[in-house]
């Protein structure tokens, strides 16, 4: 039977997740080209060469992409079809809450594991980028399985290794070989770490975890090299191998970045994760509730540490191990810490609620009137007006806020409620009030019908020059145009139209008889900008 606590947070997950997961156009830069390979499925593309724009485009393994457009094909009905896809962001974080609190449960006991899904949400890093059509999320879930697999291990061997080997299986068909090598590297080192994993039942998970993730590590990969070997190749080493052994450009990561990042990237969880390892220093480190989520950390860390790439968004699996070790630490802390981070949510949390409601006003209603002027001109093109449905379900969490702060007691889970559900406010609020004006300026719909305007209803083919993978894939979404690159040799033609990216002070105009006849941007964008060229003679 759910809990009255388990209920409560479930309904504070939901309020977290759904704002922001509909009312806006695919966003630059992933979720432009993640929403492109998912609108070639739904055309008919294959699933298992995925193709983005008609090219073929294997930068992550396809998961993700199906699950968005099964939910793009369900919701269809109701929402955009950009909208509907995004829904599927919000099915894998509902997972990853889930599967993060099973977890908290399996090391620490049936009350705390809405305690580890609360800390979760009151990651700061985490909260813009699981609102986005992004392959992370579902690779997110995979890693929350696995934890919560490992977990259960310890007393129900074949239910762990189930979940273990789903959710590395789950993570590589969602975004590569992080998850297997992470994961797989955790499974072997935890029976090294502590003690509580050196076990025949242990060994039965492991090989429970192999059978379940064989299907979801083999099926594609074959059916991929079977009819593409070339592109199979180039997604192994380009995609994954290759970031780790000097095939992809860019320096090492280091461990430096990842590191920087945390104390905002990880806030409040670091502090309370380091203040568990601080009371665990006199009874030792061997408790499963500390060797877990510390192995897969360091793991994680090594792993990300050793690409070629880095990215704060590719720092999400770092927030679950850390968030399981804070479990315990609002329980733990001193009064006087526990009084401070609840005044400093209350009041943190309150007055960005006003200059919210401020902004609004300034927005869209035009009071005051300097900064109506300031908003609009920092962002041009948005057409103000008061609408009631933002206005509604910002006031509504507005209510929902003072409620908390009003009705819940003191307890010492009293600073994680309220950070959370203050966290969950003001990004409701940003979501809400602000996610028509943000979306005007980094929508490429304007961009695409304005080009729209100046292309004949009839011409024989449009090229492109430096053209982005977000930009291409817009392009093809709502104007059903597919450009012929001219850095693809075998997609190169002599079409009559060209268009080139470029930003304001460089244009990339193409050599011979070309004549300029448009150029556009997106609306106060000061790096991009599209010209387009036609051909004057043959």
């Amino acid at each position: 039977m759910i809990s009255q606590r388990s209920l409560l947070v479930a309904l504070l997950c939901a309020a977290w997740i759904l704002p922001g997961l509909v009312g806006h156009d695919p966003w630059k830069p992933d979720e432009a080209h993640t929403f492109g390979v998912v609108y070639e499925i739904l055309r008919g593309g294959s699933w298992v060469v995925p193709t983005l724009a008609g090219e073929p485009f294997l930068d992550k393994p396809p998961l993700f992409y199906l699950s968005a457009a099964a939910t793009a094909k369900l919701f269809s009905f109701a929402l955009p079809l950009h909208d509907a896809a995004r829904l599927a962001s919000g099915f894998w974080m509902a997972a990853t809450f889930a599967f993060i609190a099973l977890a908290g449960r399996g090391l620490y006991g049936t009350r705390y594991g809405a305690v580890s899904a609360l800390l979760l949400l009151g990651c700061f890093g985490f909260v813009v980028r699981a609102h986005l059509l992004i392959t992370d999320m579902a690779l997110l879930a995979g890693f929350a399985m696995a934890y919560y697999g490992f977990a259960a291990a310890l007393q129900r061997p074949l239910l762990g290794g189930f979940w273990i080997g789903t959710g590395i299986g789950v993570g590589f068909l969602a975004n590569g070989l992080l998850a297997p090598a992470v994961l797989g590297a955790t499974a072997l080192a935890l029976p090294l770490l502590g003690r509580d994993w050196r076990s025949r039942d242990y060994a039965r998970a492991l090989a429970v975890a192999a059978v379940a993730a064989a299907p979801w590590l083999s099926i594609w990969p074959l059916l991929l090299h079977q009819r593409a070997p070339a592109l199979f190749e180039a997604w192994l080493w380009g995609e994954n191998l290759g970031q780790y052994f000097g095939q992809s450009r860019g320096a090492r990561a280091g461990t430096l970045y990842y590191l920087q990042i945390l104390p905002w990237y990880a806030f409040p969880v670091w502090l309370l994760a380091l203040w568990t390892l601080w009371r665990a220093r006199t009874a030792g480190f061997a408790r499963p509730a500390i060797v877990l989520p510390v192995t897969g950390f360091a793991l994680t860390l090594v792993v990300l540490s050793g690409s070629s790439q880095a990215r704060e968004l590719y720092a999400l699996p770092l927030l679950l191990p850390l968030s399981l070790l804070a479990v315990p630490a609002p329980e733990t802390l001193r009064r006087g810490a526990a009084h401070a981070w609840y005044w400093f949510s209350a009041m943190t949390v309150t007055f960005f609620v006003v200059v919210f409601w401020f902004y609004w006003s300034g927005l869209e209603l035009g009071v005051p009137a300097r900064l109506h002027e300031h908003l609009h001109r920092i962002r041009p093109g948005y057409a103000p007006g008061f609408r009631w449905l933002p206005f509604a379900l910002g006031a509504a969490y507005t209510l929902f806020w003072f409620a908390v702060l009003a009705s819940f007691r003191k307890t010492p889970m009293r600073p994680v409620v309220v950070w959370g559900a203050g966290l969950t406010t003001i990004w409701a609020l940003m979501a809400t009030l602000f996610l028509g004006w943000a979306d005007n300026v980094k929508s490429y719909r304007s961009v695409v019908a304005s080009l729209q305007l100046v292309l004949p209803k009839q011409y024989d083919c449009l090229s492109s020059r430096n053209l982005g993978e977000p930009q291409r894939a817009m392009l093809h979404y709502f104007a059903g145009v597919i450009t012929h690159r001219e850095e693809v040799p075998g997609r190169r033609r002599a079409c009559e139209f060209m268009l080139a990216q470029g930003t304001p002070l460089e244009e990339f105009a193409p050599p011979g008889p070309w004549q300029k006849v448009w150029e556009g941007a997106r609306p106060g964008d000061k790096d991009e900008r599209y010209r387009l060229y036609r051909r004057t003679a043959r």
